[in-house]
């Protein structure tokens, strides 16, 4: 009888240990990236259980705290089995822990296979969201300009601009009859106050970096970038010199300018274009005395007469990625991307990307009714599905550091107000580049 009491007492005990291993076993570990989108994931997590049974235990790491909390992380037993990585530097620091994601059901439903992580015949970081910047333009103002008599060109609408003599043209002459068209400048006022120059030392940078990539067959090691030197400064300095010279502001006074005052001035009516991203909307919409109708909002590529640019899209891409954790189990990688698979392809998920997440998914389970119902979110989906056009993908986050960033951006607002040259603005960029990354 003691035999059989103490069989049943280790059978007591035993059975809350089994409940929990077999729980565990249902329980899917994410970290996820990106605090304002804590709550839209707790909300995915009941709805997952609800329709699979698994557990989505989601843990959101505090705003700029990402790498910090994934390195403490990725070491414990009970490790993150999906993950996120912040572009192709964040793949070169979590390279070992990243499984290929190629053969994955979500990865043939990417609509443009350029946007993931890539290296070699692997992937292995999938997009999470994407977002794009170009030249945001106001089409009643070009309208405008198309109706005028007399004028230099003879384009008949923005549909006729796919490159840099095209659009130096246009704008050149829009500027000769800027008061005739009622603005102060076409383009807003380039935003290089320190802190406030992103989209110049960084977003428009993109554009000859990747060419040089291309061009020179680079691969997104750190040895293989150490070879960037700037080779297409040129195009740079065809389209920022274009800004410059041909804006609200005298480039002597653009150090005191701020994003803000952009999109203020674009808003405004005051000019007809600015360089920004979908996320500019709010911006726009939220001035006070704001004129620009959501219809008329459009974007343009960032044109800098690159060869074979007018085949060019947006630049559109995403710093938030998808990572499969390859030293977890097989069946915990399963849960993984039979996560990732829902979210992005059935009906429940989809929902919650477009209306919880808000989202811009680069999938092709997304139909047109699916897409962002703001006028550059829309304006980019549609860049995004068109065939006629290559994205440029983002690839800043390759970039040595901020400190990097910031002496560029330095550079080029001495440029503008006369005290710098070109080519000392080249050499920093190609010297200090060099210093970091190798």
């Amino acid at each position: 009888m003691k035999r059989i009491l103490l069989c049943i007492m280790v059978l007591v005990l035993l059975l809350p240990l089994a409940g929990c291993a077999q729980s565990d076993e249902k329980t899917l570990y994410f970290l996820n990236f990106k605090p304002e989108s804590a709550e839209a994931y707790n909300e995915i997590a009941k709805k997952y259980k609800e329709e699979t049974g698994v557990t989505l235990r989601v843990v959101t790491a505090a705003s700029g705290t990402y790498e910090q909390t994934l390195k403490s992380e990725i070491s414990k037993s009970d490790a993150p089995v999906l993950f996120q990585i912040n572009g192709v530097v964040g793949y070169a620091a979590w390279k070992n822990y990243c499984k290929d994601l190629s053969k994955t059901t979500l990865y043939q439903h990417i609509t443009d296979r350029s946007l993931a992580i890539s290296s070699g015949d692997g992937v292995y970081g999938l997009p999470a969201v994407v977002e794009g910047y170009g030249i945001i333009y106001n089409k009643e103002i070009t309208d405008r300009y198309f109706a005028l008599s007399g004028r230099a060109t003879a384009f008949s609408g923005m549909e006729d601009i796919n490159s840099f003599e095209k659009l130096s043209a246009l704008v050149e002459d829009m500027t000769a009859r800027k008061e005739e068209l009622g603005i102060r400048g076409v383009f807003a006022a380039t935003s290089l106050k320190s802190g406030e120059d992103w989209r110049y030392q960084t977003h428009l940078a993109n554009v000859p970096v990747y060419y040089e990539l291309q061009e020179k067959k680079l691969d997104i090691s750190r040895d293989d970038l150490s070879g960037i030197s700037f080779t297409k400064q040129a195009a740079f300095k065809n389209l920022f010199d274009l800004y410059i010279n041909n804006s609200t502001t005298d480039p002597k006074l653009l150090g005191s300018k701020q994003v803000a005052d952009s999109m203020a001035e674009f808003a405004l009516g005051q000019c007809a274009m600015v360089q920004n991203g979908n996320w500019a909307w709010s911006q726009i919409n939220g001035v006070s005395g704001n004129v620009v109708k959501a219809e008329n909002i459009k974007f343009l590529p960032l044109y800098t007469g690159i060869e074979g640019e007018e085949k060019q899209g947006l630049c559109i891409g995403t710093e938030n990625y998808f990572a499969i954790n390859s030293q977890a189990s097989a069946e915990k990688q399963k849960m993984a991307e039979d996560f990732l698979s829902w979210l992005y392809t059935s009906e429940t998920g989809k929902n919650f990307v477009t209306n919880k997440l808000h989202f811009i998914a680069p999938y092709d389970t997304f139909e047109e009714k699916e897409a962002p119902s703001d006028p550059l979110g829309r304006e980019v989906y549609e860049w995004m599905n068109r065939e006629d056009v290559e994205t440029v993908p983002w690839i800043f986050s390759i970039f040595p550091s901020q400190n990097f960033k910031n002496d560029f951006g330095a550079a080029l607002l001495q440029y503008a107000q006369g005290t710098k040259s070109w080519n000392d603005v080249v050499t920093l960029f190609a010297t200090r580049w060099k210093e970091e990354i190798t």
